[in-house]
């Protein structure tokens, strides 16, 4: 083996009951020690921004991680899940009418995550906001130039020869690199309702769900007309209700 394998050339090889024994070593890649993977072949098998996400999906950029290409398949499907969200008939199509809310507040979630990850120089969980994003809309079965059209943009730094793909078939001539970056909202990711945890004396025992915009007042007066009280009241008398405005309420008894 040492004679036509050089990277075996100063390896000491053990023998235990005529069988060889082999120590995993987790290293930095290095021509010296013949570990250096090609990215050539990763290309051209899934792409280069396949492997561009991949290698940003390891982990925080700080720190090494070991080379593993057993889950490149993650980062190919989610480009692929990205690529139907225009091509959900198996041809380009992507609709005018306007956004549901939903949709909306995917994006502006989606956008918010990426802008907070991008100055933190979290790249890794950049990526995984962007496949729970694709993953969200492919679930609305959204194909909506606006929601999609902003989410490409969003994209494209991280993955841009498909994000310049779509861009053209989205009818620009120009690059995207030349768009400017998506805008977050935050009133499209304001919570229309709320799970109010109710306590009695401090221990949860069910949830009320109510419109975020309720007061306080109100509050008490769905919880009062509630079949559930009577029972964990249990016969006790309300001396006072302790409402927090989208946290908890606690009735004391």
């Amino acid at each position: 083996m040492r004679n036509w394998q050089p990277q075996f050339k100063n390896a000491n090889f053990e023998s235990l009951n005529n069988k060889f024994i082999v120590h995993r070593e987790v290293e930095k890649m290095s021509k010296s020690k013949y570990n250096v993977i090609n990215p050539d072949q990763i290309c051209n098998d899934y792409g280069a921004d396949t492997l561009r996400l991949y290698e940003m999906f390891l982990g925080p950029i700080e720190q090494a991680k070991p080379w593993n290409t057993a889950g490149i398949s993650g980062t190919y499907s989610f480009l692929k899940k990205f690529w139907n969200l225009f091509h959900s008939t198996g041809k380009f199509n992507v609709s005018d009418n306007d956004p549901s809310m939903e949709s909306l507040k995917t994006l502006h979630k989606t956008i918010k995550k990426i802008e907070e990850d991008i100055n933190n120089f979290s790249l890794n969980t950049s990526v995984s906001a962007f496949m729970i994003c694709v993953n969200e809309l492919s679930a609305l079965k959204c194909n909506n130039l606006h929601i999609l059209k902003n989410l490409t943009v969003l994209l494209s730094p991280f993955a841009p020869h498909i994000c310049e793909e779509i861009w053209s078939k989205l009818g620009n001539s120009t690059t995207i690199s030349f768009e400017p970056f998506p805008v977050f909202n935050p009133e499209f990711i304001k919570e229309s309702s709320f799970d109010y945890p109710v306590s009695f004396n401090g221990k949860m025992k069910f949830k009320l769900k109510l419109e975020a915009s309720l007061g306080v007042d109100q509050i008490k007066k769905v919880l009062k007309e509630d079949e559930r009280l009577e029972k964990y009241l249990n016969l006790r008398e309300i001396k006072k209700i302790i409402v927090v405005p989208g946290k908890i309420i606690n009735v004391v008894c």
